[in-house]
């Protein structure tokens, strides 16, 4: 098994709990009979008697002991006359009987407070009326055997006032059926102070903490049902349910009364028993996961039979309360049963399942104890330890249910963990692949890019080398021709170099560059230059091979401005007009007729702009007269969708 410390807190706080509790009780027990020993008299011997009655009846407001019939018994207390069980269950019950006990009280020790009378318990089924100084003081109803009366403690405040007669005698009628016997404990009497810890300890361990522990393991069991709601899969939920409701009806009368008759209540109480004893062993069969078909089948049989049989309306058995005590040992050899049986088949198969067996065995021990104590077999002041198994129940059935809470836990964080780790790999290798698509990626764009520059260079600086070569050769070329050549060869190696500086989509940067290129041969030719350029929507297409293509265009129309119009000036602009935008360059130099320049094919120049801005999918335009000329340079926003202008 594995080692969790939460289950070894768990066990811890219930242990340190429980004893707590035994220490407090220590504490009270002690603290109370100290007191009690010292101030208040413990009356341990009684006359008694019984006489036969007409039913029940009122008691009368005073009562004398001497006008009683002078059959009284000397006996000890506690008194808890034997029960003859077959008896009892064959006894009529409209024949009734009072049992009287007489009690001497000796002086009491000087005390201005009040006093109290305590009892651990007096059992009957009939009404209770105690007499004091022979004025009645207190008078229960009670309802029958299966009520709360005998779990409740006797406490009496008896008023006292200036003048007061001391008590000498206390007077207890019990009424009660044919065939049942009462039972009385010793009794207390001194002062409220000396003798309440006694009577809250035992109210507290009797009543209340068994009702806190039965609602508690009412709440959980409620719970488990709607968890059960959504996962109809998991029958340990319902089954904890049951657990839970079937506890709570076993254990209600112990601390609660519900105004039903006390047949059927006898009814609800007494066969919950049985259905609890069922439930726990088909707990018992999912955790060893044998079915036991005709084990099972037997238990549900004599559930079902002894439900049946001691149903009010059917009136088999008519008097349920009376047979009750013959019905606790069938329940007793179920209980028994179903815990050798389920401990058997768990030996060694599930740890969980010799849990819950041992407790059944318990529980059943509890039951018996509390058998013995309703029917007279041991002294009327013991304990009923039948309250806690609901204690153990609920213990046992919570710390299973919170083992597979946890287990499931651990499994959720387990695959969890299993699918962080998954990831983890899977990022990995998207990390991994997509650092090798950018490297291939980089390799090709720097090839790519090779290739460009060869081809550009080769095409541009490359061809028109090789024709100045050719001309000085020939002798065909002025040095001031080629110098010029040369120059102009320089201009496009810086062009290309340029082309690979970063734009980031902006014309105007890239014009920018450009201007620091051609400022110099400008002013060497005295001709001024008007920068008038504006902001322009960026350029997403714009890579270094069309940045170069518009650097070639924009240089050779600058170019030809400088060579063949005789212009003093020139002006650059920028504009932004329908999908595209605008370059314009202004001169006022000679003009020249663009249409027969380009139809007679001597301008290579302009044939080379118009093929530049075709492959850039751009248009150029000029227009040109005796003031000067315009040339103009149209460029789409996307590619791939020229504007009509």
């Amino acid at each position: 098994m594995k080692y969790r410390p939460t289950s070894f807190l768990a066990n811890a706080v219930l242990v340190l709990s429980l004893l707590l509790l035994v220490i407090v009780g220590l504490f009270y027990s002690g603290a109370g009979s100290k007191q009690s020993s010292a101030a208040s008299l413990h009356l341990t011997q009684v006359d008694w008697q019984v006489d036969e009655a007409r039913g029940f009846a009122a008691p009368l407001p005073t009562l004398d002991s001497t006008f009683l019939p002078n059959t009284w018994q000397r006996a000890a207390l506690p008194l808890a006359p034997p029960i003859a069980l077959l008896r009892q269950a064959s006894a009529k019950t409209n024949t009734t009987l009072t049992t009287w006990l007489r009690l001497s009280v000796p002086a009491l020790p000087d005390s201005s407070g009040p006093l109290a009378l305590y009892a651990a318990r007096i059992k009957t089924d009939g009404t209770i009326a105690v007499y004091v100084n022979g004025r009645l003081v207190h008078r229960a109803q009670e309802q029958g055997p299966l009520w709360n009366g005998t779990r409740t403690p006797l406490w009496l405040v008896l008023d006292r006032h200036a003048g007061s007669a001391p008590v000498s005698e206390i007077l207890i009628r019990l009424e009660h059926t044919q065939g049942t016997r009462v039972a009385v404990s010793s009794l207390w009497l001194g002062p409220v102070d000396t003798l309440k810890v006694r009577y809250h300890l035992r109210q507290w361990l009797q009543k209340e903490l068994p009702a806190i522990l039965s609602m508690a393991f009412l709440t959980v069991g409620i719970f488990a049902l709607f968890v059960w709601f959504r996962r109809r899969h998991e029958t340990s939920y319902l089954l904890f349910f049951n657990l839970a409701v079937t506890s709570f009806l076993r254990s209600l009368h112990f601390y609660m009364g519900v105004p039903i008759a006390n047949d059927w209540f006898a009814w609800l109480t007494v066969n919950s028993l049985l259905w609890l004893v069922v439930v726990v062993h088909f707990f018992l069969r999912q955790l060893h996961g044998r079915q036991l078909i005709w084990f099972t089948r037997a238990l549900v049989g004599v559930a079902g039979m002894v439900g049946l049989l001691t149903l009010p309306m059917l009136a088999v058995l008519p008097n349920t309360p009376k047979v009750t005590p013959l019905i606790y040992p069938i329940a007793a050899l179920m209980g028994a049963s179903v815990a050798w049986v389920g401990g058997v088949n768990a030996w060694r198969r599930s740890n969980e399942g010799m849990l819950v067996a041992i407790g059944v065995g318990i529980c059943t021990l509890l039951g018996v104890s509390d058998w013995l104590l309703q029917n007279n077999f041991v002294s009327p002041e013991g304990w009923y330890f039948g309250e806690y198994t609901n204690a153990i129940t609920f213990g046992i059935f919570s710390s299973l249910m919170y083992r597979r809470y946890v287990n499931a836990i651990e499994e959720v964080e387990q695959l969890n963990a299993s699918l962080a780790e998954r990831l983890r790999l899977r990022e990995a290798e998207l990390d991994e692949s997509h650092q090798r698509l950018r490297e291939i990626e980089q390799r090709q764009l720097l090839s790519d890019e090779r290739q460009r520059l060869m081809q550009d260079m080769h095409d541009g600086l490359g061809s028109t080398l090789i024709s100045a070569i050719r001309s000085v050769e020939q002798g065909r070329m002025r040095d001031i021709e080629v110098s010029q050549l040369l120059k102009d060869c320089m201009d496009d190696l810086k062009l290309a170099i340029d082309s690979m500086e970063p734009v980031e989509a902006d014309l105007l940067l890239l014009l920018a560059t450009l201007r620091f290129r051609l400022e110099p041969r400008m002013e060497s030719a005295n001709v001024a230059l008007i920068w008038d350029v504006k902001e322009l929507p960026a350029l997403d297409w714009l890579d270094p091979s069309s940045a170069l293509n518009i650097l070639r265009i924009v240089q050779e129309s600058v170019a030809n401005t400088l060579r063949h119009t005789r212009a003093t000036v020139i002006r650059v602009a920028t504009a932004a007009e329908g999908a595209g935008v605008q370059v314009m360059i202004e001169d006022n130099g000679q003009g020249f007729d663009v249409a027969a320049t380009l139809w007679r094919g001597s301008g290579r120049g302009l044939q080379n702009q118009q093929r530049r801005a075709q492959a850039i999918e751009g248009r150029v335009n000029w227009v040109s007269g005796e003031t000067g000329t315009r040339f103009t340079l149209w460029l789409p926003l996307q590619r791939g969708n020229l504007a009509s202008t």
